[in-house]
């Protein structure tokens, strides 16, 4: 347990940016603090703090180590609690990212059961459209569609959905069924941007288009809206628009033939000891989205 509290110590040091102050939350004098870093920076072979009579700074070597310090005390703190509960409830914080549309029509739901079942873990989401592939340090898992970049982050596939062209009933009145996905070149249609542009590239089954006459917008949520009221064609994930397609406010053009696969995977980063909430996340996801996604990437009614 000295090392725990060694650990604890640094934490409390590098959060309250006073090696004193934390000397003094841990019952310690200022002198013995030190001498406890120092045993620490001797034992890892290497600087975890800057020190000087007005400032604390963690080295690159210490903020990497004080990662590895929390997750041990996290760690350490999830396991007493599940042996003085008796069970092998999981408990705090679980910090995930999406992008807005799989967050508002898939995770919700999925959330809603994860925290029925583990009713101590708290969430934190984060949603948005522009959504990096990179996935920063304070996220445990971050859920990203479509194929991924070479990364060294750990992507576990969760399933295949797939993305289709849609459009309202009236705007296929108006310009007609296109026949081959080069019809849709000129057609109006609306397109999502990113950080990345305009995703004005479609694949429409074993073709691949450039759309040339579009509206754009970074919000999903007013692409779906400008689709319902006859604006343009989309191109969206068919779990996306699954109501809209079920009411009769949007119409799938020429699917399954142009609809094209999109894997979906849980990031994580790699070489870190994954707290047992984040794992049994991952797993829980990935059991609820096979159950939720039909072959096609419809949801269905549970």
């Amino acid at each position: 347990m000295n090392r725990l509290s060694d650990m604890q110590l640094l934490v409390d040091a590098a959060d309250l940016g006073s090696l004193s102050a934390a000397g003094r939350r841990a019952g310690l004098s200022p002198a013995a603090a030190s001498a406890c870093v120092q045993r620490i920076e001797a034992a890892v072979g290497a600087r975890l703090f800057e020190r000087t009579t007005r400032q604390l700074r963690l080295t690159d070597e210490g903020r990497t180590y004080l990662g590895y310090c929390r997750i041990a005390i996290d760690a350490m703190k999830e396991g007493e609690r599940a042996v003085r509960s008796g069970t092998d409830t999981v408990s705090g914080t679980l910090r995930v990212s999406a992008p807005s549309d799989l967050g508002r029509n898939l995770l919700l739901d999925v959330l809603d059961g994860f925290m029925a079942i583990h009713p101590d873990v708290r969430i934190v989401l984060s949603l948005a459209d522009s959504i990096s592939r990179f996935v920063p340090d304070d996220v445990d898992v971050a859920i990203r569609v479509g194929p991924l970049e070479d990364s060294a982050l750990v992507a576990r596939h969760l399933i295949d959905s797939c993305r289709v062209v849609c459009a309202s009933p009236a705007c296929i009145a108006k310009h007609g069924t296109p026949s081959r996905p080069e019809d849709l070149v000129e057609l109006p249609t609306l397109v999502l941007t990113t950080n990345a542009g305009p995703r004005d590239e479609w694949r429409l089954g074993d073709t691949t288009i450039r759309v040339r006459r579009y509206h754009e917008c970074t919000d999903s949520e007013v692409i779906r809206k400008w689709a319902i009221r006859g604006h343009g064609f989309a191109y969206r994930q068919q779990w996306a628009v699954a109501d809209d397609v079920r009411e009769g406010r949007l119409a799938l053009v020429n699917a399954p033939a142009w609809s094209a696969p999109s894997p979906i995977h849980a990031m994580y980063h790699a070489n870190t000891y994954q707290p047992p909430r984040v794992r049994r996340f991952i797993d829980f996801l990935q059991a609820e989205m096979a159950d939720r996604l039909a072959p096609t990437g419809l949801p269905h009614d549970r």
